[in-house]
C-alpha cells in the first residue's frame, strides 16, 4: 500500500501546476527615457519603445511610487507604447502595468497583440486616471493601486512559445483625460510593465509522469484483484 500512495504522489508531483516565471519587467528605474527607445528591462530582455506620428518630447518623471516613468507629449490617434518579449518555452501569459495622463493627455486607449510585428488583434480597451486632484497623483513615493491594468492572456496560446511578442498600448481617439480634448502638451506615462508566463513542461517529464500514473493504476488493479479473491 505504500508503495501505491508514494507512486501517487510521484504522479501528482510530475504532473502538478507550472509556476510562473517573469519574462521581462520595466521599471524604467535605470533606463530612465529621454527618447522613443528602444529600452531592455530592468528585469529579463526584451525591449520596449514609444511611437508618435509628431515630434513627441520623451522623458521620465516620477513613477507610481518610484522614481521615474516612460513618458511622452503630442499624443494622436494611433500613437503607441510597445513593448516585445521573447516566450520561448513559455505559455499562460499574464502582463500588468500601471499608467496615467496628464489632465490633456489621452484617457481611451486600446491594448493589442501581435507575434510578428506586423499585424496586431485588439484584446481590449481601457481608460486611464488623470494624474491630478480628485485623484492620488504619482510620485516616488506611495504606489496607488487604481492606476494599475492587469490581463491574464492564458486564453490566447498564439503568444505561446514564441520568438517574439508583441504588446501595444495605444491612443484610440482624441479624448483627454479631464474629459475635455487632448492637448499637445497633454502627456501619458507608463510604469511597471511587466510580463510573466508558465514554463512549458520538457515532453520527458509529461512521459515520466504518465509511466507513473499508468504504473500506479496497475498496481490499484492488482491489489483490488486480489482482494476480491
Amino acid at each position: 500500500m505504500k508503495t501505491l500512495a508514494f507512486l501517487l504522489s510521484l504522479f501528482a508531483a510530475g504532473a502538478g501546476p507550472a509556476f510562473a516565471s517573469t519574462l521581462a519587467d520595466w521599471t524604467f528605474e535605470t533606463t530612465t527615457p529621454a527618447s522613443a527607445g528602444p529600452f531592455a528591462p530592468e528585469i529579463g530582455s526584451g525591449a520596449a519603445r514609444g511611437s508618435h506620428a509628431g515630434a513627441a518630447v520623451y522623458s521620465s518623471p516620477a513613477g507610481n511610487g518610484s522614481s521615474h516613468s516612460f513618458s511622452s507629449t503630442l499624443w494622436a490617434v494611433g500613437d503607441y507604447y510597445q513593448f516585445q518579449v521573447s516566450t520561448v518555452g513559455f505559455s499562460d501569459l499574464n502582463i500588468s502595468w500601471d499608467q496615467t495622463s496628464s489632465n490633456t493627455g489621452p484617457r481611451d486607449f486600446k491594448l493589442l497583440y501581435s507575434v510578428d510585428g506586423a499585424t496586431f488583434t485588439q484584446f481590449t480597451t481601457y481608460s486611464v486616471l488623470a494624474n491630478a486632484s480628485p485623484n492620488n497623483v504619482w510620485s516616488s513615493g506611495t504606489p496607488h493601486p487604481e492606476f494599475g491594468f492587469s490581463y491574464d492572456l492564458s486564453s490566447l496560446p498564439v503568444l505561446d512559445n514564441q520568438s517574439a511578442v508583441y504588446f501595444r498600448l495605444q491612443d484610440v481617439d482624441t479624448v483627454s483625460a479631464n474629459g475635455g480634448t487632448v492637448g499637445t502638451a497633454g502627456t501619458d506615462r507608463v510604469d511597471n510593465f511587466i510580463v510573466t508566463a508558465d514554463v512549458i513542461p520538457e515532453p520527458s517529464a509529461y512521459a515520466f509522469a504518465a509511466g507513473l500514473g499508468c504504473l500506479a493504476c496497475a498496481l490499484w488493479r492488482r491489489r483490488a484483484a486480489i482482494g476480491a479473491v
